[in-house]
C-alpha cells in the first residue's frame, strides 16, 4: 500500500464579521482570575456570524477547494466530512446533505471525528486508505465546518473559539505530499471536558472540565511525553532530523500552548500560527490545515521544504503529519 498521498488544493471559508474577544458577553460573568487567563491566551479577535452554521461554513470551503482544483463535484470519488461537535439535528445526515448541496452524487460519503482538534488526522488516514484500496478513486474532498458547541466562545481554561470552514482535495498527486501520519489516543481522558445537553435548552449549554488540575498538570505531562516520543519516531522512521523540517505548524489554542510545543520538542512554531491565533482564535480541527495554507500562501514554506503538523486534544489525542511542499502558492490552490 502506498504511504504517500497529496493535497491538490486547500481553501478556507471565514465569516466576514470580526468580534473583539474583550467584547464577548460571557466575560461579564467570569471571575477576575478567569478574565485574566482569557486575556493572556493571545487571542484578540474571532470571526463569527450567527447566520452561518457548520454546514454553511463547510459548504463554502468545499466549493472554494473544488473550484481551485478545477474539479467538478460530480467527479469526486469520496466526500469525508469531519463531524460537528454539536450537530444541528439528531438522526439526520449532515454529510449527505453536503453531498447533495455540492452535487457530488457519485461520491462515497461519510464522516469521521470524535477526537476534537485532532479529527482532521483520521480524515487524512481514511483518504490514504481509500486511495490505496481503490485504483479507480482519484479525488477525495475532506471538509469541516467549526463553530463552538455552546453559546460561550471562551473555553476555560483552554482557548476562545471562532467560526470557520476548511476543505482540502486529497489525491495521489499534488503540490503538498503527505509523507507520514502518526496518531495516538488515551481513553482515560474521554470525558475530561463535556457538555451535558439532555433536558436543557441550548442557551444553557456549558462546557465543564471535571478537574482543571488534571488538565493543567496530569494531561500536560502525558502530552509532553507523547509528543516527544511521536516526534522522535516520526523523524527516525523517515530518516530525518529536526533540521530537515523547515516549519512546525500546530493548532491554535493559546500562546502558552505554542510555548509548550516549542519547549517539548525543541523547535520553533511557525509565526503564521500566532498570527491566525490572534486574529481568528481556535477553529477546532481546521487549525493545522488553515495554518499550513497560510504558511504556503505567504511563502513561508518554500518548494522542496518539509513541515510537520502537530495537533493535540483534551480528549486526549495527539497526531503528527509529515509533509513536503513541491510547487508555488498558486499551484497549491491556497485560498481564503
Amino acid at each position: 500500500m502506498p504511504r504517500t498521498i497529496a493535497v491538490r488544493t486547500m481553501a478556507s471559508f471565514l465569516p466576514e464579521r470580526s468580534v473583539a474577544v474583550a467584547e464577548l458577553p460571557e466575560l461579564a460573568y467570569l471571575g477576575p482570575a478567569e478574565r485574566e487567563l482569557c486575556a493572556g491566551l493571545g487571542i484578540e479577535r474571532v470571526r463569527t456570524d450567527p447566520e452561518l452554521d457548520t454546514f454553511d461554513l463547510a459548504a463554502g470551503a468545499a466549493s472554494r477547494a473544488l473550484a481551485a482544483a478545477g474539479l467538478s463535484p460530480a467527479r469526486l470519488g469520496a466526500l469525508v466530512v469531519v463531524e460537528s461537535r454539536a450537530p444541528a439535528t439528531l438522526m439526520s445526515s449532515a454529510e449527505t446533505r453536503l453531498q447533495a448541496h455540492l452535487g457530488a452524487e457519485r461520491a462515497l460519503t461519510f464522516s469521521v471525528g470524535g477526537l476534537g482538534c485532532v479529527s482532521i488526522t483520521p480524515a487524512l488516514l481514511v483518504a490514504r486508505g481509500l486511495l490505496a484500496a481503490d485504483p479507480d478513486l482519484s479525488d477525495i474532498l475532506v471538509v469541516h465546518g467549526s463553530t463552538p458547541a455552546t453559546p460561550r466562545r471562551y473555553r476555560h481554561p483552554v482557548t476562545v473559539s471562532g467560526d470557520g470552514g476548511m476543505a482540502a482535495v486529497v489525491s495521489r498527486d499534488g503540490p503538498v505530499r503527505i509523507l507520514d501520519v502518526l496518531q495516538e489516543t488515551d481513553g482515560r481522558y474521554w470525558d475530561l471536558f463535556r457538555v451535558d445537553y439532555r433536558d436543557r435548552p441550548s442557551a444553557r449549554w456549558t462546557e465543564q472540565c471535571r478537574d482543571p488540575r488534571e488538565y493543567s498538570f496530569q494531561l500536560a505531562l502525558e502530552s509532553r511525553n507523547r509528543l516527544r516520543a511521536m516526534y522522535r519516531r516520526l523523524l527516525e522512521r523517515n530518516g530525518l532530523t529536526s533540521t530537515d523540517v523547515a516549519r512546525h505548524v500546530t493548532h491554535n489554542l493559546s500562546t502558552g500552548a505554542f510555548r509548550f510545543v516549542e519547549e517539548t520538542l525543541g523547535v520553533t512554531v511557525a509565526a503564521t500560527c500566532r498570527d491566525n491565533l490572534r486574529d481568528l482564535g481556535h477553529l477546532g480541527a481546521n487549525d493545522v490545515l488553515l495554518n499550513l495554507a497560510t504558511e504556503i500562501g505567504t511563502g513561508g514554506l518554500g518548494s522542496g521544504q518539509r513541515a510537520v503538523l502537530i495537533s493535540s486534544s483534551p480528549v486526549a489525542a495527539w497526531s503528527m503529519v509529515l509533509l513536503e511542499f513541491d510547487g508555488d502558492p498558486g499551484a497549491a490552490g491556497v485560498g481564503d
